[in-house]
């Protein structure tokens, strides 16, 4: 069981105890976080895709650490002229765990025994 969720404006393709690098959210280490805008669906090769999120599907994480990523050399430059500029940072990010993986998928199920139970009233009614 796989999810594609978009977390932080970035979109990751995520399973039960993955740990991903995010950019960084609000919440301290420990705490659990959870993500509704989840887009793509696959239980046991059974895919459903949102428009553009699927309803009620949920991602849980938990959060391990707050932490900076490697350092990026932006370098500019432009022959002959002497002009040299050499700047750089470290982005922040945030490690979560995902703790689970909640599928939209008991919400067709109750649909569909809804419409046997339609078909079987039916049924008595014209008996």
């Amino acid at each position: 069981m796989y999810a594609i969720v978009e977390i932080a404006g970035q979109q990751f393709k995520v399973s039960k105890d993955q740990k991903v690098f995010v950019h960084r959210l609000e919440g301290k280490e420990g705490d659990a976080v959870t993500f509704a805008k989840v887009l793509m669906l696959d239980v046991d090769g059974t895919i459903t895709l949102g428009a553009p999120a699927i309803e009620g599907a949920s991602v849980e994480a938990k959060v391990l650490q707050h932490l900076k990523g490697d350092k990026v050399i932006v370098f500019k430059k432009k022959r002959r002229k002497g002009y040299k500029k050499k700047n750089g940072h470290r982005q922040s990010l945030t490690q979560i765990q995902i703790s689970g993986i909640t599928g939209a998928g008991a919400a067709p199920k109750k649909k569909a025994a809804a419409k046997k139970a339609d078909v079987a009233e039916t049924t008595e009614t014209a008996e």
